[in-house]
């Protein structure tokens, strides 16, 4: 019972933690509801001309030297929209999630920080990124995104040999470029035309939809960390990896609460515009230099 017990605290760890890792995600540049400001769009601005910036950096909006013409910039500004039957059922379902960050979570992950240095923190992320290898160069590949794929396994060779096993991210320095292609396989069912269908919010996962829950449960598959035995254990390693990437995370959830009226319709909203954009562009063109996209889950 003791043990079953472990596996269930595990659980609710690494379906909190996906939970904030997915709302931090949805931070790309959204049109917001009125009146809601996102202010941690970029590492370095706080401004929405900041926020643009970065944008084009992720293959957004690229302003060109005679600026965007008036139709595109009026389909950049279009809010997304999407069904949301279950309002009621996902806002309890979000409320939820949110006292679970703050009562277990988010202690978690201070206790872990003050034991912890911050460069640590940092090598576990960058093996965990490198251990979920399969999930972004096989949808590279299902997405026809050969170059893609070309550079997630130059990025898993040198990682793998000269970061120590994953440690270190030599592949993303200014002399080899090589940018982490953030793919899964919600976004390759999406290129391929499948629709999100209606908004989700689970409990313990966070927001989602159809097809990304789809896609969730494929990449489950593909990730190495899955196949680690007994069969509690990816539970626990993913379980750590997840308050290990909050602990170097944490303040911005709150911030985002803060700056929104409705801090579920702003998540919501900013969430399904993230993942539209991530289907559209496809690949990483993040300029060297700039912030990469929160990652997702591994």
């Amino acid at each position: 019972m003791t043990t079953v017990r472990w596996v269930l605290f595990f659980c609710a760890i690494v379906g909190v933690a996906s939970h904030v890792n997915l709302v931090l995600a949805s931070t790309d540049p959204p049109t917001a509801p009125a009146g809601v400001e996102f202010p941690l769009l970029a590492a370095d601005s706080k401004s929405t001309s900041g926020a643009t910036e970065e944008l084009s950096g992720r293959g957004g909006i690229t302003p060109d030297s005679g600026g965007l013409d008036s139709e595109d910039e009026e389909a950049e500004q279009r809010p997304l929209t999407i069904a949301d039957p279950l309002e009621p059922f996902n806002r309890a379902m979000f409320h939820f999630n949110d006292k679970l960050y703050f009562w277990v979570l988010k202690p978690v992950a201070q206790g872990y920080t003050r034991v912890v240095p911050e460069g640590v923190r940092v090598s576990v992320r960058n093996f965990f990124s490198n251990v979920a290898f399969p999930i972004r160069f096989v949808n590279c590949l299902l997405q026809a995104n050969f170059d893609g794929a070309a550079i997630e396994l130059s990025r898993f060779t040198v990682n793998t040999l000269l970061g120590i096993g994953g440690l270190f991210d030599p592949a993303s320095s200014k002399e080899m470029k090589l940018v982490k292609q953030d793919e899964d396989l919600g976004q390759t069912l999406g290129v391929y035309g499948v629709g999100q269908g209606i908004f989700l919010t689970w409990p313990f996962l966070g927001p989602s939809t159809p097809r990304d829950t789809v896609g969730l449960v494929g990449d489950w598959f593909l990730d190495p960390v899955t196949y680690l035995t007994p069969w509690y254990a990816p539970y626990g390693v993913k379980a750590y990896g997840r308050v290990n990437e909050v602990s170097l995370r944490i303040g911005d959830y709150e911030a985002l609460k803060e700056a929104a009226i409705d801090p579920y319709l702003a998540l919501r909203d900013a969430y399904l515009q993230y993942r539209q954009k991530k289907v559209e562009t496809r690949g990483a063109k993040t300029v060297q230099g700039k912030p990469q996209l929160p990652p997702g889950p591994p």
